[in-house]
C-alpha cells in the first residue's frame, strides 16, 4: 500500500491527528502542557475539520493561525487552505511543528511557515497579506490578540476562533445582553461577531474546566466619526468600568464634568440615565465624538 501520507492507527480521519499520536508527539518533543501558556491541545481531528468549515477557508486564503501546538488545527488548515502562517510563542512547539507537518502531510510542507514569537507582538507577517485568523486559544489572551490582528493586519477578512464557551458569549453579545461589555463593543468596532457553535471541553489534552465556543468574525467597515478608534475605546472602557453607574456618572472621568458629558449624550441622542450595556458601537462613536468636541486638549 503507497500514500504520500504516513499512517498511524490511531490518527484521525484522512490522517489528521488523534490522541494517542498527539500524545506521542508530545512525548518525543519533551512536551508538557502548561498553564503558563493556556495550552489545552486538540485530540478530535472532526473539531479541527469543524473548525476549519466554519472559518469557511478556501485554497485562496493566506490563514494565520496562532497557538499551532502539536499541529491538529494546523493539518486540518493545510488541507483546504493555500498557505498557512502559524504564531507559536513555546519554542520547543514551533521548532517542531515543521517537522510533524513534514511526516503527516509532506505535500503540505511547502505552504507552511512557523513563526516563533508571542502573538501580541506581531506586527508582521511573511508573504501575502494573511486573509483569514483561524485558532484556538487560550482563554488568558484571546480577546486581545483577536483585536490585536484586527487591527494591525486590515487585510484579515474572517476569523473564526475556538475559545471558552464565556469568552464566546461575551464577544457574540449584542446591547442590553448580561454578557455585553468592552469585548463586545471592540469587535464590533471591526466586524460583525455571531457565535458558530458549541465544542465539548472532551475533546481537549489535558481536558479543561469548562467548554469552548466558536467564535466568527466578519470584517465589515468601522463607524464612521470624527473621532479615532483610541478615543472612541477609552470612553467604552470609562463607560463600563462601574456597569451600575450611569453614563452621565461613568464619563465624568472622559469628560471632565458629570455636565459635559450630559451634553455630550444629549447632543449624541442619548438619554444620560442610560447605561453603557445598553448602547451598540455606533452609538459610542457618536458620543465620543461630541466628547471630543468638548473637552479642551
Amino acid at each position: 500500500m503507497t500514500s504520500e501520507q504516513p499512517t498511524h492507527p490511531e490518527d484521525g480521519p484522512g490522517g489528521l491527528l488523534g490522541a494517542a499520536r498527539i500524545r506521542e508527539l508530545a512525548q518525543r518533543h519533551g512536551v508538557r502542557p502548561t498553564k503558563q501558556w493556556g495550552q489545552n491541545f486538540v485530540v478530535d481531528a472532526n473539531t479541527v475539520r469543524r473548525i476549519v468549515r466554519a472559518g469557511e477557508v478556501t485554497a485562496q486564503d493566506h490563514v494565520v493561525e496562532i497557538g499551532p501546538g502539536l499541529g491538529s488545527l494546523t493539518l486540518a488548515l493545510l488541507e483546504a487552505a493555500g498557505r498557512v502562517t502559524a504564531v507559536e510563542v513555546d519554542p520547543v512547539l514551533a521548532a517542531a511543528l515543521p517537522g510533524t507537518v513534514a511526516e503527516e502531510a509532506p505535500g503540505a510542507a511547502a505552504r507552511l511557515e512557523v513563526v516563533h514569537a508571542d502573538a501580541m507582538s506581531v506586527t508582521e507577517l511573511p508573504g501575502p497579506a494573511p486573509t483569514a485568523l483561524v485558532a484556538n486559544l487560550p482563554y488568558n489572551i484571546s480577546v486581545p490578540v483577536v483585536l490585536h490582528f484586527l487591527e494591525t493586519f486590515p487585510s484579515i477578512e474572517r476569523v473564526l476562533v475556538m475559545v471558552q464557551l464565556e469568552v464566546a458569549e461575551r464577544l457574540a453579545a449584542g446591547p442590553g445582553s448580561k454578557t455585553y461589555g468592552v469585548p463586545s463593543v471592540k469587535a464590533a468596532w471591526w466586524t460583525d461577531v455571531a457565535l458558530a457553535g458549541r465544542v465539548s471541553r472532551t475533546i481537549f489534552w489535558p481536558v479543561p474546566n469548562v467548554d469552548s465556543g466558536l467564535v466568527r468574525l466578519v470584517r465589515r467597515e468601522p463607524p464612521q466619526t470624527a473621532a479615532t478608534r483610541e478615543q472612541v475605546f477609552a470612553v467604552v472602557d470609562a463607560a463600563f468600568a462601574q456597569r451600575r453607574k450611569t453614563l452621565r456618572a461613568s464619563l465624568r472621568s472622559v469628560a471632565g464634568s458629570g455636565e459635559v458629558a450630559e451634553q455630550a449624550l444629549l447632543a449624541a441622542g442619548v438619554d444620560p440615565r442610560t447605561r453603557g450595556e445598553q448602547l451598540d458601537v455606533a452609538a459610542f462613536a457618536r458620543i465620543t465624538e461630541e466628547l471630543m468636541a468638548r473637552v479642551t486638549p
